[in-house]
């Protein structure tokens, strides 16, 4: 199932889906007038990129860092079924 995580105020979208044998899949898309959405996904916890359509070297530096700092939060998020049904939060 796909839950989102965060979107940022440049109305970039990360995702992900509930965890698979022991991988996260997490999905980011941001709207473009030439590509009609960026694209990249990300599989945690090895943190291996593919698909990566559109963005730039210094946005997709920005987008790695960002997944990796929150990388422990989707991990959990993704074991306990998401957001709406993690604990403590």
């Amino acid at each position: 199932m796909l839950h989102n995580f965060m979107e940022l105020p440049d109305q970039t979208i990360i995702s992900y889906y509930d965890i698979d044998n022991g991988s996260v899949k997490v999905y980011m898309e941001t709207p473009d007038e030439k590509y009609g959405f960026k694209h990249a996904t990300c599989f945690l916890p090895a943190e291996n990129w593919t698909d990566i359509v559109g963005y730039t070297e210094a946005e997709l530096d920005y987008l790695k860092e960002l997944v990796e700092s929150e990388k422990h939060m989707i991990l959990e998020f993704a074991q306990n079924g998401g957001l709406d049904d993690a604990s403590n939060f």
